[in-house]
Parts: structure tokens; C-alpha cells; sequence
């Protein structure tokens, strides 16, 4: 699923292949497009976080909730993606805009995706070629087959904290979230009963993505056949820890989109502190 600067490059030799900058900047929404049209690298396809990766905030489904399967489904046969389309997807390096991409491709059913690691900054650090031109493709159609088993639903969760599962569930955020001491984003702070606290950023070094055997003993206390649930504030930033968990040979890794910004939508539901 990660290919470096050089196989990507490689790659765009190959008939069929799509490239997608995912860069963006939680607070900041316009500025993942001001970097792409700026400069990007060439023949690579926009996707924005807010508007083509999210759907409408509503009461509940929290801050970044899945967007409309049929409003992205023609978005990206406008961008010239099929089922049958190589799709390699990037960011700035250091954030989870291409592994957030990359889940929901996949759980639309398409496989053939790749994340490129370092990103954007790795690709021109190698002086491979970069554009300012915005490219236009013929459309296709894309099936969408959505794969249930890649997302956790808020009531798979409700039942994971009632009972004793052999489920785990991760917390992606950092520490002084996680345990209560900080929360610069949601009305309550805290983690959801059960959770263990993995944070997303610990999936990289210096804006790359840890090799497989770095994952794997990052998750070493973790049993690799067990089911994972991954969450973060809005199922934004989890999605890294999504990736990195598969790198490690992790196979039952779901998402649970709504995250902790759904769960405390729900007023009762109760939030653990360890502060």
C-alpha cells in the first residue's frame, strides 16, 4: 500500500494510473487547494477533505462524517477513476489526508490504491517533475461495492464498551487528549470506555511512514489476528493508524468514522478520564 518517491514514479509509466493530492490543514480549509494550484505533482486530481472526503455535519455521525457515496462516486468518475484505475494518493508528508482517501476507496471497494510516503515534499526533494496546470480526464464509471467491513458503526461501539470483547479499541489522538487533561476541539474531553491510546503521529518519522517491522513493534502488544477498531477526534487522523495497523499484518481493522466526536453527541454515553 506505501511506495516510495521512485517506485511512484515508476509507476506513471504504467497504463491507467491516477494520481490524487489529498493535502489539507484541519482550521485551515482553503489551504490544501492553494497549495495544489500552486505547483503539484503532474497529472494529479484535487480531492479536498471538507468537501469532496466529508459530508454534511448533522447532529449526529460527528465532525468529518462519510460523504455522500453518490455525490463522490461522480466526482471521481469525473476524475477519470475506475475500479480498474491504479490510484496513488498523497498529502504534505505528515498528515492523514491520502490515508483518509485511501479508506474510503477502499471501502467503496476498490483495492488498487497506494499511499506515496513522505508525500508531496518527498516527491520534489527527488526533482521529479511538478505543475501548475490543472489536468482534465474523460469520464468513467466506477462501482461502487461498499465494504462493511472496513467501518465500525456507533452501535458496534455502544456494544464493544457494554461488553467483554475481544474487539480493541484505539484512541488515535494524542495522549493529553485521550486521558482528559486536554481538548482543544470537542465540547468534552476524555476517550471512550475500553479504549487504549495509539497516537497517529507515532505511524511516522520525520513525515514517513514507519517500515512494516517498526509497525509491527509498535503494535507488538496488540494480537494481529484480533479485530481492531480504530478511532480519533472526527475519523480523520485515525485513518493513519488505519494504514499502519495493516502495514503491521493486521487484517480486521475497522474505522469507526464518527469517532469521538460522534460518540459524545449522544448525551448519556459515558467518557473516562485519568485525570
Amino acid at each position: 500500500m506505501i511506495l516510495n518517491a521512485h517506485e511512484v514514479m515508476e509507476k506513471l509509466n504504467e497504463p491507467n494510473v491516477r494520481l490524487v493530492d489529498c493535502r489539507f490543514a484541519l482550521g485551515k480549509p482553503d489551504m490544501g487547494k492553494i497549495e495544489y494550484d500552486r505547483d503539484h505533482i503532474s497529472s494529479a486530481v484535487f480531492f479536498d477533505l471538507e468537501r469532496d472526503l466529508s459530508g454534511s455535519v448533522q447532529v449526529h455521525g460527528g465532525r468529518h462524517p462519510i460523504p455522500d457515496i453518490s455525490v463522490l462516486k461522480k466526482r471521481l468518475e469525473d476524475s477519470g477513476i475506475s475500479r480498474s484505475t491504479t490510484v496513488i494518493a498523497y498529502d504534505d508528508g505528515h498528515s492523514a489526508g491520502a490515508a483518509r482517501f485511501i479508506w474510503i476507496l477502499m471501502y467503496l471497494g476498490h483495492s488498487n490504491v497506494f499511499l506515496l510516503n513522505g508525500g508531496y515534499s518527498a516527491w520534489k526533494e527527488s526533482n521529479y517533475p511538478i505543475t501548475s496546470d490543472i489536468p482534465s480526464f474523460n469520464r468513467v464509471d466506477f462501482l461502487v461495492e461498499i465494504n462493511e467491513n472496513l467501518a465500525a458503526s456507533y452501535d458496534e461501539v455502544v456494544r464493544l464498551t457494554q461488553n467483554d470483547s475481544k474487539t480493541v479499541l484505539i484512541d488515535s489522538r494524542e495522549n493529553q487528549r485521550y486521558i482528559g487533561r486536554e481538548e482543544p476541539i470537542d465540547k468534552k474531553a476524555g476517550h471512550i470506555p475500553g479504549a487504549i491510546n495509539y497516537y497517529w503521529e507515532d505511524s511516522f518519522s520525520n513525515g514517513y511512514f514507519l517500515p512494516r517491522e517498526e509497525q509491527k513493534k509498535r503494535f507488538r502488544q496488540l494480537d494481529p489476528n484480533q479485530e481492531v477498531i480504530v478511532y480519533c477526534g472526527s475519523g480523520i487522523t485515525a485513518a493513519a493508524n488505519f494504514m499502519a495497523l495493516k502495514e503491521a499484518g493486521f487484517k480486521r481493522v475497522k474505522l469507526y468514522t464518527g469517532s469521538f466526536s460522534d460518540w459524545i453527541s449522544y448525551e448519556d454515553n459515558p467518557v473516562i478520564t485519568d485525570v
